[in-house]
């Protein structure tokens, strides 16, 4: 019942050393869809895995399939047809409830009309982010339970095979890239990981196994400058947001900033993921059982904007 968050992996590897400490024998299935074309391009990854790796390849067969069912091809380019549609809108109401949170922040006033003022405010921007995760529920449900997604012969062969695979793993491994792309793969060919198969994640692999999924950019040149909820995750880790790349995507120190971030998902943990991270979860992961308790040590934002330690006296 594991579940490890790593920071990045380009400057500092530590997939390798994690792997070793789980002390399990057998394969390794690899999930790095969020590669696109490069995904079949692993000999890297592999050796960090001690060349246990088994490339589940969900990009390849998502491409595959797509290509031989031209009625799934069409359900899904509606699908993501649909879902752009809806995060144009969600963006729209975002951006502008996100400045109205900051601009009744920022009026210099103490008494209780400001103070439930701030309130409402706030309660807008998370009712924002409600509407968005209920529509984007309806969307992915909608086509999962289509007669063309479920009758599919191609796409049916390539979810047995996925499934043989990691029923059969020692360890999953989920890397980063694309993170709508990861997260495409995995619901199309339908991913279920073992409760108790142990999961090392990072980067986009790391948001994709929590739920939900939320994009942040603070340096970002145009459109959006607020962090955006992108989609549901596989919820292996509920209550925990992933930061990747934090300290270079995040304006860390400016702390009112970092303190709306957090007070928008009070019922989630934002854990920064940077070099050299590592973040273990042991136990309980059943969906079921409510949020997950970040591990002792673990860094986490605080309410108040600021980096604090979970367990620190």
């Amino acid at each position: 019942m594991t579940t490890i968050l790593l920071g990045p992996q380009r400057f500092t590897t530590t997939v390798q050393a994690t792997l070793r400490s789980l002390d399990r024998e057998g394969p390794v299935a690899m999930i790095n869809a969020g590669w696109e074309e490069r995904e079949a391009e692993d000999a890297e990854l592999r050796g960090v895995l001690d060349d246990r790796g088994v490339n589940v390849s969900l990009y390849g067969r998502a491409v595959e399939a797509l290509g031989s069912d031209r009625d799934l091809r069409v359900a899904i380019l509606e699908h993501r047809t649909r879902h752009a549609e809806l995060r144009a809108f969600y963006g729209i109401r975002l951006q502008a409830a996100w400045d109205t949170v900051f601009a009744v922040m920022r009026r210099a006033s103490k008494n209780d009309v400001a103070e439930g003022a701030r309130r409402s405010a706030m309660q807008a921007l998370r009712d924002v982010d409600d509407w968005y995760a209920y529509e984007v529920a309806r969307i992915v449900d909608t086509t999962a339970t289509s007669q063309v997604v479920q009758s599919s012969e191609a796409l049916a062969r390539q979810r047995r095979e996925v499934a043989e695979t990691i029923s059969g793993a020692a360890v999953v491994a989920v890397a980063g890239g694309h993170v709508g792309i990861l997260m495409e793969t995995l619901r199309l060919l339908d991913v279920a990981i073992p409760p108790q198969t142990p999961v090392i994640a990072w980067s986009a692999g790391a948001m994709a196994v929590c739920n939900p999924v939320v994009l942040f950019h603070d340096f970002a040149p145009q459109g959006v400058t607020a962090p955006e909820v992108h989609d549901r995750g596989l919820g292996r880790l509920r209550g925990i947001i992933p930061l990747p790349h934090a300290r270079r995507r995040l304006a860390l120190e400016d702390r009112e900033r970092m303190a709306l971030f957090a007070k928008r998902f009070p019922a989630h943990r934002l854990v920064p993921l940077d070099d050299g991270t590592i973040v273990r979860f042991s136990g309980q992961v059943d969906p079921g059982h409510g949020p997950t308790v970040l591990p002792e040590g673990a860094r986490y934002v605080e309410s108040d904007g600021a980096i604090a330690t979970w367990g620190a006296a």
